[in-house]
């Protein structure tokens, strides 16, 4: 393993998919099975342009540039931090060709992204309200994960800035937000079209939600069978998150 491009107090983490590495924070942010989900969720068609809005460490553009037969993907970070391990992180994975890394704020999107552009928007928004829950002592997880710099409005709005007519919006979000989330994407003509809610097991009430809209869409909305992420009480994944990874139980 090459560590050549490693930091102080960072280290290369494999993303359990196909050759894949990542570039991490020890004590920074460290990216979850959330993004994962959303690119096994996320429908992309071949040879598509894609946008990923607050990248974080650059898991997702990873993810679709090294699984997906795509033809670019620019992914949007505002902590300079994390863009710059993000970048080196493809440079590691060889994706220098395929993927781009902007330093940018999703709320002020850089002139050189034109409107209707991509064909494909992700995003693993911050999902709490500022004011929510506990603020993480450290600023790089707080802002991943709170809603410190915009909410998740300013996501939606990029997002149906960005798409062409009939282009997909996929995110991942916290399931007890789901009716402000849909709500706000119909304001943006993001009309819902897919919807899956995610469990980590089964009897227990769901925590997240998978969507897709469509820009310009026509109204209908398909209800996907729950997914699951651990099997009983322990921490084993399920067969159907194992196959994500191309794994077997």
């Amino acid at each position: 393993m090459n560590t050549d491009s490693l930091r102080l107090a960072e280290e290369i983490t494999d993303l359990q998919l196909g050759d894949l590495k990542i570039i991490q924070a020890q004590n920074g942010y460290r990216f979850s099975i959330d993004p994962v989900l959303l690119c096994a969720f996320a429908k992309v068609p071949v040879a598509s342009d894609v946008v990923d809005l607050g990248s974080g460490n650059g898991v997702i553009p990873l993810i679709v540039a090294g699984t997906r037969q795509v033809n670019k993907v620019v992914a949007l970070e505002q902590q300079p931090d994390m863009v710059d391990r993000a970048q080196r992180s493809v440079a590691l994975n060889g994706l220098q060709g395929q993927v781009e890394i902007l330093q940018a704020d999703v709320r002020a999107l850089p002139e050189a992204l034109a409107p209707e552009s991509f064909d494909v928007v992700l995003s693993n928004p911050p999902y709490r309200p500022a004011g929510a829950g506990r603020i993480a002592p450290n600023d790089e997880r707080a802002k991943a994960r709170h809603e410190l710099s915009g909410d998740f409005v300013d996501f939606i709005r990029s997002a149906a800035f960005l798409l062409k007519t009939n282009g997909r919006f996929c995110l991942i979000f916290l399931a007890e937000r789901l009716a402000e989330l849909m709500s706000e994407m119909r304001t943006f003509r993001l009309e819902p079209k897919r919807l899956r809610m995610v469990h980590s097991r089964q009897g227990q009430a769901a925590k997240l939600v998978l969507v897709e809209g469509r820009k310009n869409g026509k109204p209908g909305l398909e209800v996907e069978p729950p997914l699951f992420i651990y099997e009983g009480e322990g921490r084993d994944y399920t067969e159907e998150v194992l196959k994500m990874y191309d794994r077997e139980a």
